[in-house]
């Protein structure tokens, strides 16, 4: 089985390159063919059109743990400011700027194309409050409300947590981040290592093999 090779720098954070040989969904700059297609899946609770195409993660669908995360969170609030880390094509942003319309949403990804298919569906579904772009782009003051993510675990842990580490010391003082992560990945562990860093780390609900960890700031 061919090795996959992990990326030499962050994902989603600063001095990310595209040096990703594999075309991967955290690859900066896939070498597929941008083919771009439409399909219906449920946002928000009805059922609707966005773009995808290869070479971002779940091309084809809304895979099971976005989906574990976006029907068993709590409803997001109706205004703050939102994170969707690791957005991909957009499924998670683009249902906290359906369910929040008076919410700032920012979607992060390093894959360029997962970018602007995320751009490409907030316009198409009329959600000028969701911003996907780069972490580059990301005001450096800007605090977060609500945290949403999938995380890509398959980067490998050393570059996961330094994911974290960027990212979740922008929760606000009374922000909340729920992760879902399947247990047979390491959500367990990862708990463990969240609450060692001094967070407030809890399993919020178990469905289908999947943990959705509900991370807060230290007190």
């Amino acid at each position: 089985m061919q090795k996959i090779p992990m990326p030499t720098t962050l994902p989603y954070g600063a001095g990310v390159t595209s040096r990703t040989v594999s075309d991967h969904y955290f690859s900066a700059a896939p070498a597929s063919a941008d083919e771009r297609r439409t399909i219906n899946v449920p946002l928000a609770g009805r059922t609707r059109a966005v773009r995808v195409a290869p070479g971002v993660f779940s091309a084809d669908r809304i895979d099971e743990g976005t989906s574990v995360l976006l029907q068993h969170a709590p409803a997001p609030p109706d205004t703050g400011t939102f994170l969707d880390l690791g957005c991909g094509w957009g499924p998670i942003a683009l249902t906290l700027g359906l369910r929040s319309p008076a919410a700032a949403v920012w979607g992060v990804d390093v894959n360029e194309r997962a970018l602007g298919l995320a751009r490409d569906n907030a316009r198409s579904l009329g959600l000028p409050n969701v911003h996907a772009v780069s972490a580059q782009a990301v005001p450096a003051d800007l605090r977060f409300d609500l945290i949403w993510s999938n995380p890509p675990i398959r980067v490998g842990k050393q570059v996961l947590h330094e994911l974290l580490l960027t990212w979740l010391p922008r929760l606000a003082a009374d922000g909340v981040a729920y992760l879902v992560v399947q247990r047979h990945l390491g959500s367990d562990s990862l708990q463990r290592w969240m609450t060692e860093q001094g967070y407030a780390a809890t399993r919020f609900t178990s469905v289908k093999g999947f943990r959705i960890l509900r991370v807060e700031n230290p007190g």
